[in-house]
């Protein structure tokens, strides 16, 4: 999700503008789901949680997105181990100062049962998946170094081939038999962005063009997009006339699913042959973009995720959930507090970040990590 791969030129600010959306996205569907807007199978629908369902519809091909765009650009560049040590800087940077705050504020939650286990999961965020996306997306970028040796070696016909076997294990057979799996993670594992990174090296490495033009890919998207909110709804009406159904019925949110993948590369696509006039806001977007990685860093923390909402009700008053206009405009400026929050903060981190490594750079532990990434790349 982090775009510490990217190589050190300007960057294609229609891309940052891909990963802000997405970003807006991912933050959507929280909102939606902390919200309890949701669809609840055997309980009658609102109208507003039938909108809900539809937008959830629009946005669960974000986070996908995220992660084709770091397959996109890391796969044609060296992916050294300064920028692994970066990336996990930065997830401790919210792990730990968060968790600080938190005690000095006087709102960290304790619980005896659990006390040992959470500080764990802030001491080693990777592994306790503190951020499920996190741990999936720091074990596919060590594994980028292999999977781009794979991409630069084997021939265009073996890698098609082993990206359809992938697809076939991780997508198309969940999508269409209404079984669970316990191999199926639903998307929510690295076994899934390792599929999504391949994809998108090769369509970067042979250039491939997706769905002719901007005009047919938008019109993937939209069509994909609206196939997921309306079989979700579809579902939800069988369970709740006929029963059964029970696991499928949440297979349309799922990121592996068929539809959610086909939307994620008509919208991908859409970015690649759109292109953002050279302005202030162009440069507006590249500053913003590479920021986006905290925005998730500090509305999903532990604890933070489930009380950043609250927060905000305390602001801008209760989610309403008996008018769908209202419903849309509180959602739309909740969106807005926790982006522009998260970038802020994220922008701060960086300044810090910036500072610490000039500080440090004539140090022996810069020396090393700068002789490690000469040695492995």
């Amino acid at each position: 999700m982090s775009d510490t791969g990217r190589l050190n030129k300007k960057r294609d600010a229609n891309f940052e503008l891909l990963r802000i959306i997405a970003m807006l996205m991912i933050i959507t569907l929280h909102y939606n789901s902390h919200s309890g807007a949701l669809l609840e199978l055997g309980v009658p629908a609102s109208k507003v949680q039938l909108f809900a369902s539809i937008i959830e519809g629009f946005c669960i091909s974000g986070l996908n997105v995220y992660v084709l765009l770091s397959g996109y650009f890391l796969s044609q560049s060296s992916v050294k181990p300064s920028r692994i040590i970066k990336l996990i800087s930065q997830v401790y940077f919210y792990t730990i100062l968060i968790s600080i705050t938190m005690v000095i504020a006087g709102v960290y939650v304790v619980k005896s049962n659990d006390s040992v286990f959470k500080t764990l999961q802030y001491l080693f965020p990777v592994s306790s998946e503190h951020y499920w996306f996190v741990s999936a997306y720091v074990i596919m970028y060590v594994f980028a170094p292999v999977m781009n040796a794979a991409v630069n070696t084997l021939s265009r016909k073996k890698l098609k081939a082993i990206i359809i076997g992938l697809l076939i294990w991780f997508c198309f057979i969940k999508s269409i038999i209404p079984v669970m799996f316990a191999t199926d993670h639903y998307g929510y594992d690295y076994g899934w962005f390792i599929c999504l990174y391949l994809i998108a090296a090769y369509i970067r490495k042979y250039n491939v063009v997706l769905f002719f033009n901007a005009k047919r890919s938008a019109l993937v998207y939209l069509i994909s997009s609206l196939v997921i909110g309306l079989m979700s709804i579809g579902l939800y009406y069988f369970n709740y006339r006929f029963g059964g159904l029970i696991y499928y019925s949440d297979v349309p949110y799922h990121y592996n699913f068929i539809f959610t993948l086909l939307g994620s590369l008509g919208l991908f696509s859409v970015f690649r042959f759109y292109r953002m006039k050279e302005n202030r806001l162009a440069d507006v977007v590249r500053f913003v973009g590479p920021l986006t990685f905290g925005v998730y860093l500090l509305h999903m923390h532990l604890e933070i995720r489930d009380r950043w909402l609250l927060w905000i009700e305390q602001m801008i008053g209760k989610v309403p959930m008996d008018s769908v206009p209202f419903y849309a405009w509180h959602m739309i400026r909740t969106i807005v507090i926790v982006f522009i929050t998260g970038i802020f903060i994220d922008w701060i981190r960086k300044m810090f970040f910036d500072y610490v490594e000039r500080v440090m750079h004539n140090s022996w532990l810069s020396a090393k990590i700068r002789k490690w990434d000469d040695e492995l790349c």
